[in-house]
């Protein structure tokens, strides 16, 4: 009689993560199921990054919640062009610059909020909505908003030129973040004090991987608003400005 088969031990770790591991095999290669799940992921990722966003009907989302909107584009005509040159991307286009000029409002903007496709309009279309309607909850009521940027072709830095057209004390760029192959819908957002053309990396703050799978929508507003609340205190953002939300949140467990 032959022994029973040995329990592979990585098999209980699945669980935990959506990462490709303990796969198993078949002689030297892997299972059949397995090599036609990384295609699909792979297609996934494809699709989310050449899948154009469907403005029109974010709009409406977002303007059912509340939000006045603007539409915008980056210099990037087309995808190709946006995926080839990505300095097209983080600049505006001179209609857009124009239509913005024209809807600076007479009041300062506290906080400015753009939505860009990114590299995955899959991750707009299913996070933004449901984090701009966490954020409103947080967001204080003294603060100027005003209008949310939808913009198309977008990199991160196309919020810098945004916020400061509109002069905006800070702004914050919720953008599809690159797919990864468990991960096609994931949100990055980057939060700048002070935005203007010009700002390196090193000036935002970054919250990433907001999906129901990573980052939860609630979190990454509670997030956002308290990094956004310390930017206007101390007048910084990126490197300077440390998260230390999490550690405020055990403090007031533990107290």
């Amino acid at each position: 009689m032959s022994p029973p088969p040995a329990t592979d031990p990585w098999q209980h770790l699945r669980r935990f993560t959506r990462a490709r591991i303990a796969l198993g095999r078949v002689g030297t290669s892997l299972p059949t199921s397995e090599i036609l799940d990384f295609g699909l992921a792979h297609a996934m990722a494809r699709d989310a990054v050449h899948l154009p966003l469907n403005a029109d009907a974010l709009e409406i989302s977002i303007r059912a919640l509340g939000y006045s909107t603007i539409h915008v584009h980056s210099r990037a005509p087309n995808r190709s062009s946006y995926l080839l040159r990505p300095d097209f991307g983080r600049r505006l286009d001179d209609e857009s610059k124009q239509l913005l000029h024209s809807r600076r409002p007479a009041a300062p903007i506290d906080f400015l909020i753009v939505v860009g496709d990114g590299l995955s309009s899959v991750a707009v279309e299913r996070q933004a909505v449901p984090l701009l309607a966490e954020l409103h909850k947080y967001i204080p009521a003294s603060w100027h908003t005003g209008p949310v940027v939808i913009a198309r072709q977008a990199r991160v830095a196309l919020a810098d030129e945004a916020g400061e057209i509109m002069a905006a004390r800070m702004v914050a760029m919720l953008i599809g973040e690159r797919p990864g192959l468990s991960s096609p819908d994931s949100l990055g957002i980057y939060l700048t004090y002070a935005p203007k053309v010009g700002c390196s990396d090193a000036e935002r703050n970054c919250i990433s991987n907001v999906r129901p799978e990573g980052l939860q929508h609630a979190a990454a507003a509670q997030k956002l608003t308290w990094l956004a609340k310390q930017a206007m205190r101390l007048q910084i953002s990126g490197v300077t400005l440390k998260d230390e939300s999490d550690v405020q949140d055990i403090q007031c467990i533990a107290g």
